[in-house]
């Protein structure tokens, strides 16, 4: 017979902290079910679809891919070759990390820039959307938000791995 378990000295697991992010992307994401739900249920009832529901889509789908790249920036999850990083001793390690920060933040200032300007395009010559009508800029204004907030991200981590010397 096992010995029963102990749960008084059992501790709880830390509770994970959830950023802006991850409640701008689960809204997105539960949103996006929504409306795909609703035209594959009017496409199965009725052999038509909701014209809007791309739209709106794809510009959900940028939303969520951006606030995701922005909480892997914060959380330190983004892509790096691994084989160098961890073979290094501390010091390169602090230099990669500040390099990698340095390349994020130029990289989204530079598209806040170009994605300024295409709302800004959008929003002065008047341009809808194809499918439903409405300013197309409703959906462009996010792009130069959310390169702008990974920026920010991107600057955290880099006085994070600044400080961590």
């Amino acid at each position: 017979m096992s010995d029963p378990i102990d749960t008084t000295k059992q501790t709880p697991p830390p509770r994970r902290r959830y950023l802006p992010e991850d409640w701008v992307g689960g809204v997105a994401m539960g949103v996006l079910a929504l409306i795909t739900f609703a035209n594959v249920l009017t496409r199965y009832f009725t052999n038509q679809s909701f014209a809007w529901t791309e739209e709106i889509s794809v510009s959900l789908m940028v939303i969520m891919t951006m606030v995701a790249a922005s909480a892997a920036v914060r959380r330190d999850r983004h892509i790096r070759i691994e084989i160098l990083f961890h073979r290094g001793s501390p010091t390169s390690r602090r230099r990669l990390a500040l390099l990698s920060s340095g390349a994020t933040i130029v990289t989204f200032l530079v598209m806040f820039g170009l994605g300024l300007r295409l709302f800004w395009d959008d929003y002065r010559y008047d341009v809808t959307s194809p499918g439903i009508g409405v300013p197309q800029w409703w959906y462009t204004i996010w792009l130069p938000i959310l390169s702008l907030a990974i920026a920010a991200r991107a600057v955290q981590r880099l006085i994070g791995s600044w400080r961590a010397s």
